[in-house]
């Protein structure tokens, strides 16, 4: 036995006896793991069984010939690889070209050289080797590259974020400087409307305390009204106002109709309460002038909820782009996360999603608050996605013992049964090409792995829950 030569397992087929037994013969004395079969349907069936390093096969066989054998054994994913030498007496051009055609590696002339025989067998086993070991060195620089990807992914990512993050602070700075002032001065003229408007009447010495009284009535109904009326129902009320009108033989019906429309008054009983101060000398002008007022009010009071609505979204950027300076877990509110993130999706959500919010009382717990900003990022915005941008998304957040459940359910499509087990894996996306990177879950996922939590999902279609445990404190 060759000590030198490596064991590998050759599979030898031949329907002669006498160049079977001398095959095994030679090739066992090398230290080789020899399995000899007579016809080609045991071929295949020992191939197939325990597929060898090494086939040697005869061509003319019964039944079925070792050209046939060999294509078959190409044909299957599990036999493909497998390099085959033919051994034939057949010497003619035409037989070596169609073995080599149907897969075979080698070709070797019976009467065959003992050492021939071996230096092949030897050099195939080891380009079989080397194919191994190329082919295994292959799908591990494939493994490295998708993960150099990956991080590079990520590393840009991070510089975006540290870059977005000194823009915004830079921006909101500037907006909040002149935002303050804003807020300043309307919540002033707010306060004074909210104090001084219903006073009006009694700055009118001139009329008398029945038609003070009209107006006083007529600005509160302007103040407490909440009902939309279309431009159409609009025109029909102010018909009905305008007819009353004539009736009181009042000039300038029309353009009084159109106030009292605007005031809230809706009805012609309702008008009927104000025909004194509309009769007054000084009517028409007062009726302007509460309106003017009245107008002006509500105008102040949107220019104050818009500046409210403007500075929650400048305190939601700062939060969502800010980065420690220093890489270690602090105690946090993440209702306060996905607080800021539900706020810079709100045009989002505006369009036809209702969130339904059922929050319980936790406490707060260590974490990386911008990274959990990015798992809450990722699902609420897979889930709007998910609902193409119509349903609803519910958010529960509870304590179970020393862990905090925040899970996310939405009412789209789900999740298809056969991708599910792909949905965390780096790369794989159901978004349109150039609509996302295939990285979101992936991601989320390894921050949450960092949380020493869990993240798990389960979807049918019409209802898929992504939910999320984190520690309350890490270890």
């Amino acid at each position: 036995m060759n000590q030198s030569t490596p064991s590998a397992n050759i599979l030898v087929v031949d329907d002669t006896p006498a160049n079977l037994r001398l095959l095994v013969e030679i090739l066992q004395q090398q230290g080789y793991l020899v399995r000899p079969v007579t016809h080609g349907k045991l071929a295949l069936s020992a191939a197939q069984g325990l597929p060898p390093d090494l086939i040697l096969l005869d061509i003319f066989m019964p039944e079925m010939d070792g050209y046939e054998v060999c294509q078959q054994l190409k044909n299957n994913e599990k036999t493909k690889d497998i390099p085959i030498i033919f051994i034939s007496a057949a010497n003619e051009i035409i037989d070596k070209v169609k073995a080599f055609q149907v897969g075979g590696v080698d070709y070797i002339t019976k009467p065959f050289q003992v050492e021939e025989v071996l230096v092949r067998v030897t050099t195939h086993l080891n380009l079989c080797a080397l194919q191994k070991k190329l082919s295994q060195k292959n799908e591990e620089l494939t493994t490295i590259i998708e993960q150099l990807t990956q991080t590079q992914t990520q590393l840009i990512q991070t510089e975006k974020m540290a870059a977005l993050g000194n823009l915004i602070a830079g921006i909101a700075h500037e907006i909040n400087t002149p935002m303050g002032a804003i807020r300043s001065s309307i919540e002033n003229i707010a306060s004074f409307f909210d104090s001084q408007l219903i006073k009006l009447p009694k700055l009118h010495d001139n009329i008398n305390s029945d038609v003070q009284e009209n107006m006083a009535q007529l600005i509160k109904i302007y103040q407490q009204q909440n009902e939309y009326y279309s431009t159409r129902e609009k025109r029909q009320i102010r018909k009905k106002l305008v007819n009353k009108l004539e009736e009181e033989n009042i000039d300038k019906s029309d353009e009084i109709a159109d106030t009292m429309v605007d005031l809230g008054i809706h009805t012609p009983e309702q008008l009927e309460d104000f025909i004194p101060l509309i009769q007054h000398p000084d009517g028409y002008r007062i009726l302007e002038e509460t309106y003017y007022l009245t107008t002006l009010q509500t105008s102040t009071k949107t220019i104050l909820t818009a500046t409210e609505r403007a500075t929650k979204i400048v305190y939601a950027l700062k939060s969502y782009a800010h980065f420690e300076s220093q890489n270690k877990a602090i105690k946090s509110n993440i209702i306060e996360g996905i607080e800021t993130i539900l706020t810079l999706y709100h045009n989002h959500l505006k369009k036809g999603i209702e969130v339904i919010k059922n929050y319980t009382e936790i406490p707060l717990i260590s974490c990386y608050p911008d990274q959990l900003n990015q798992v809450w990022t990722n699902l609420i915005n897979n889930a709007i996605h998910g609902m193409n941008n119509q349903g609803t998304l519910i958010i529960d957040i509870i304590q179970e013992q020393q862990m905090v459940k925040v899970i996310m359910t939405d009412n789209g499509l789900g999740i298809p049964l056969e991708i599910q087990d792909k949905i965390f894996e780096p790369f794989f996306t159901t978004k349109a090409k150039g609509e996302g990177s295939g990285l979101g879950l992936d991601i989320v996922k390894k921050i949450i792995n960092k949380h020493q939590g869990t993240i798990e999902f389960e979807s049918m279609l019409g209802k898929t829950s992504f939910i999320v445990s984190l520690p309350i404190n890490l270890e």
